[in-house]
């Protein structure tokens, strides 16, 4: 039997996108979120850092503006990374903090602030482990209470958090007092996710009862097997434009559009989310060439924003030639997601044009009423042939390409 999802997660699973921000002290050094520790600045050097902080255009409202441009439903900040330093006011844990550098202002604030103005919902990411704090190398249990007061100012000064993102279990074998740290975020923020995520070595693995989600950090979702399991969980890949998630200036390994929007339909096709990543530049603004790949992005989600959200996969339907299924919330409405369309043309223009292609619904026992693109409405064919329903894809008209291209399937 499958566990019944709780209204948080079964939320999350309809969000489908979301951006994910990586911005600190790094972004000023601009080799990735893991220069202090690659390049072993000393602590008190990297500290230096502080004085050059001015996230003079850092903007809440224009990460919320970019987001839901994009498509987002949700952005995940970082709020403290491996380095210690916070973008919150940490109320006198210490003062590596956004306050008490030039910027002088609480930025998780101005994040929540933007957040709300566009009906995005904000997550925190938070790392577990600590390069500048000593008690994480000497003294566990006293870092344990350093890191669970420093989510209880999360918890409880910025109004409802739609989820944690911890990120760092996997630097240490040791007591991370999970219990006390997921039973703080309960009492105060009843209602948001909790993510823990496995990195690189361990995607897809659940972890403690009260994480709500698994993780498949620059992998390939798969599914969850749900039947029997003692909580239903969802799932989520995180995913970066080039090979670093902190601002890398020299980082010119930019990966294609066309790629990303395939790697988001394929988190739908298994139930997950797709959470793709900016490194703001020093200042705190949104570098240009990822604005524009977030921009070509959205006009994909744009055209097809209603296949991608409350929908779930299509159980017990395998199609063909790559396409997939996904069923609505909304009874007897379903979704074809089908890639790799050719485009009609000439042959002296077009390389290797074609004028149909035929999809295999196998499995799908339903009356089809009506099939038609979601792009520009054309009714598409549904023939039956030994007991198996085919939709017959036309191809693209020359001048368009949207790589992964989305049929609406009304049954009965």
């Amino acid at each position: 039997m499958i566990p019944k999802p709780e209204k948080r997660i079964y939320d999350f699973e309809r969000y489908g996108l979301g951006m994910f921000i990586h911005y600190g002290l790094y972004s000023i050094i601009g080799e990735g979120e893991w220069a202090q520790d690659f390049q072993k600045i000393p602590v008190d050097e990297y500290a230096k850092l502080a004085d050059q902080f001015t996230a003079e255009n850092f903007s809440g409202e224009n990460f919320a503006k970019t987001a839901h441009d994009f498509g987002a439903k949700y952005i995940t900040l970082t709020t403290r990374h491996h380095d210690g330093f916070s973008l919150y006011d940490t109320r006198g844990l210490n003062t590596f903090d956004a306050p008490h550098t030039p910027a002088k202002r609480d930025l998780i604030e101005d994040f929540v602030e933007g957040c709300q103005k566009y009906d995005i919902i904000p997550f925190f990411y938070h790392t577990t482990l600590d390069w500048r704090v000593p008690e994480f190398q000497n003294d566990f249990p006293a870092y344990q209470q350093y890191l669970r007061e420093s989510i209880k100012i999360l918890c409880t000064n910025y109004g409802k958090v739609g989820g944690f993102w911890f990120d760092g279990n996997w630097s240490k074998d040791a007591d991370w007092e999970e219990d006390a740290l997921y039973g703080l975020i309960r009492q105060y923020q009843p209602d948001a996710m909790i993510i823990n995520n496995t990195g690189l070595t361990k995607q897809g693995e659940t972890g403690h009862y009260e994480i709500d989600a698994v993780t498949f950090e620059r992998g390939k979702p798969f599914p969850i097997n749900k039947d029997g399991a003692r909580k239903y969980l969802g799932s989520e890949v995180c995913q970066i434009f080039n090979a670093h998630w902190g601002r890398a200036k020299n980082d010119f390994g930019y990966r294609a559009v066309r790629d990303l929007i395939v790697e988001l339909a394929e988190c739908r096709k298994y139930g997950a989310n797709f959470l793709l990543n900016v490194g703001p530049e020093a200042d705190g603004s949104i570098r240009p060439i990822e604005r524009g790949m977030l921009h070509e992005i959205g006009k994909w989600t744009k055209i097809f924003d209603e296949a991608l959200h409350k929908v779930r996969p299509a159980e017990g339907v395998e199609c063909d030639n790559d396409s997939f299924l996904l069923k609505a919330d909304e009874p007897n409405t379903y979704y074809l997601f089908v890639p790799r369309l050719g485009i009609v043309g000439s042959p002296n223009v077009v390389k290797n044009p074609e004028n149909l292609k035929k999809v295999n619904l196998h499995g799908f026992d339903k009356t089809i009423k009506e099939v038609k693109w979601i792009d520009n409405g054309e009714n598409l064919n549904v023939i039956n042939e030994n007991g198996e329903k085919f939709v017959e894809c036309t191809q693209y008209a020359y001048g368009t390409n949207l790589v992964v291209r989305v049929a609406k399937i009304i049954a009965e």
